[in-house]
């Protein structure tokens, strides 16, 4: 069972995860306006890199507390990112007719946030190494 301070946690952190995202999504796609959907596809790939400096950082020490732990990660980059939008932009640019761009979408979040997942850790990793 999860205490209430790790309730807490994760919300406050979903609370300020949710908030930059829609800045970021918002600030992105007025400034790369295109058919295909930059500002999800950039909160995914930041948050992507993002939690994978902080899985580097994790294994390096132990002086957080399972409850910053679960902020950042559970919490902040949970409601940072956003694959549920991602799929939606995707089922409506099928809806459209707009294919290539549809597998474009699916194609650089997927294989964009596991690059960059793995460019944050092994980044982080290899500076404190």
């Amino acid at each position: 069972m999860m205490s209430w301070q790790t309730i807490l946690a994760i919300g406050s952190g979903g609370f300020l995860g949710a908030i930059t995202r829609a800045y970021l999504n918002g600030q992105i796609n007025h400034h790369l306006p295109h058919s295909l959907p930059f500002g999800t596809l950039g909160v995914n790939l930041i948050g992507s890199f993002i939690i994978g400096l902080l899985f580097a950082y994790f294994s390096y020490t132990t002086l957080l507390s399972v409850h910053l732990k679960s902020f950042l990660t559970t919490g902040f980059l949970g409601a940072l990112t956003t694959y549920s939008t991602f799929a939606m932009e995707t089922v409506f640019l099928l809806g459209g007719g707009n294919i290539l761009l549809a597998v474009a979408n699916m194609a650089l979040n997927l294989f964009g946030s596991v690059a960059m997942a793995a460019a944050g850790y092994y980044f982080l990793r290899s500076t404190l190494a």
